[in-house]
């Protein structure tokens, strides 16, 4: 424990000190590093995957669910995607130094806001290799030094992926502990990053809820809360028929495991023995176990739901499914049960859309449109550190820009205050 505790708070006045070094290095020699990785990447993706192989046999020996096994896997596509995030996020414009507003005071003052990093950040994950990949660049790019720990499930492939971006920060001169991996499996690391407050600026925990409640109970550095993806789907009943078959399908079955993945379906008590008994249809047909409340009760395939069945995040083929009188009705079960992550109304009406978009506070609202895409990457971000539901600095995809904070640069000319 001692010698852990030693080894993180030695991490933490090097990830410090590099902070120092990229808070003020270039916007070009960032997007040297990126790039350089992402090329380190794919030419080390032999290696990558038989490091993912070794986590992969380790995960089904532990006996994880499908959804959990599916976010740990790599293979070439994914690989690419994550060598293209690295690209896409070196192609942005740099966040750091950009004025967001600027004024004149009457007595002479010129004032600036401008963007600045937040110094070192903390990312706390589970089973998704690609999150150290995502998180160092991200970091990187909003001139933060990161201190990165990823679960034991993805020890092999995180260390990896990591190898490849200390490559690029290698090819662009920029220090190595700017991205640092926790190099141990043991817990003790995670209480002793929570309490660093010296060393970390602030905390980003991404995982399941057992990982991001421990983070926001214990943590005393501040914290980008991701508590769940509970989230909802609606089907109003001036839905048209094809998209709401289409987008309710997309949005549960394309990857189940995925925060973005729709959890509970919301039906219009209009809609229940037409659409909605067609919608429930296509998603037992796709091999989604429908857990439902009264009123759907009597749709073939389908399993009744108890109310624990409500506000949980499956992960998995699992569907929970209610039947609502109107779209307040939806926005008072996702009231009760949500966890402001995503939720989707599927209408025509654009009145009903707008009640939906106003009256609820989740972080992405959504109309027509699957919650898979629910993502930084999706959203134009190159890739995203988690989505964040609490409502202090960064809500939902959290890009480089939302890992800046911001200082005022304010010039005067021989100026006294009377």
């Amino acid at each position: 424990m001692i010698q852990i505790s030693t080894e993180m708070m030695e991490m933490g006045a090097r990830a410090r000190a590099a902070a120092q070094v990229l808070a003020t290095c270039s916007a070009a020699s960032k997007a040297l590093a990126l790039n350089a990785a992402a090329d380190a990447l794919w030419a080390q993706r032999a290696e990558v995957l038989s490091a993912n192989a070794t986590d992969m046999t380790a995960a089904r020996d532990k006996g994880l669910s499908g959804a959990m096994v599916d976010r740990l896997m790599l293979d070439e596509a994914r690989l690419q995607g994550i060598c293209q995030a690295l690209r896409d996020i070196a192609a942005q414009d740099d966040p750091v130094g950009q004025i967001i507003t600027e004024w004149d005071r009457p007595t002479g003052l010129h004032i600036q806001r401008v963007r600045t990093p937040l110094g070192v950040i903390g990312v706390i994950y589970e089973s998704r290799p690609n999150v150290t990949a995502d998180a160092g660049a991200l970091c990187l790019k909003a001139g933060n030094a990161v201190i990165l720990r990823g679960g034991s499930e993805s020890f092999y492939s995180s260390r990896a992926i990591h190898g490849a971006l200390l490559a690029g920060l290698r090819a662009a001169g920029l220090p190595e502990d700017a991205v640092q991996l926790v190099q141990t499996t043991d817990r003790a690391a995670v209480g002793d990053m929570l309490r660093m407050v010296e060393h970390i600026d602030v905390i980003v925990p991404r995982g399941g809820k057992g990982l991001v409640g421990l983070v926001q109970r214990e943590a005393r550095v501040p914290v980008f809360a991701h508590l769940e993806g509970i989230c909802h789907i609606y089907v109003d009943a001036a839905a048209d028929p094809e998209k709401a078959r289409r987008v309710v399908l997309n949005a549960k079955t394309r990857r189940t495991g995925i925060c973005g993945a729709a959890e509970c379906l919301l039906i219009h008590r209009d809609l229940v023995d037409g659409l909605g008994a067609q919608i429930i249809a296509d998603l037992v047909a796709a091999g989604v176990e429908m857990r439902v409340g009264e009123g759907l009760q009597h749709l073939p395939g389908t399993v009744p739901a108890t109310a624990d069945d409500f506000g949980r995040e499956y992960l998995d083929m699992i569907m929970a499914a209610a039947v609502v009188e109107d779209v307040e009705g939806a926005m008072a079960h996702i009231r009760a049960y949500g966890s402001q992550h995503t939720e989707a109304v599927i209408t025509e009406d654009d009145g009903v859309a707008a009640r939906f978009f106003a009256g609820l506070d989740s972080a992405i609202l959504m109309r027509n449109a699957s919650t898979q895409f629910a993502d930084g990457g999706e959203f134009g971000l190159g890739a995203e550190i988690g989505i964040a539901t609490g409502k202090m600095h960064a809500r939902g995809p959290v890009g480089a820009e939302q890992l800046t904070s911001f200082k005022y640069l304010v010039t005067g000319d021989g100026t006294v205050r009377t």
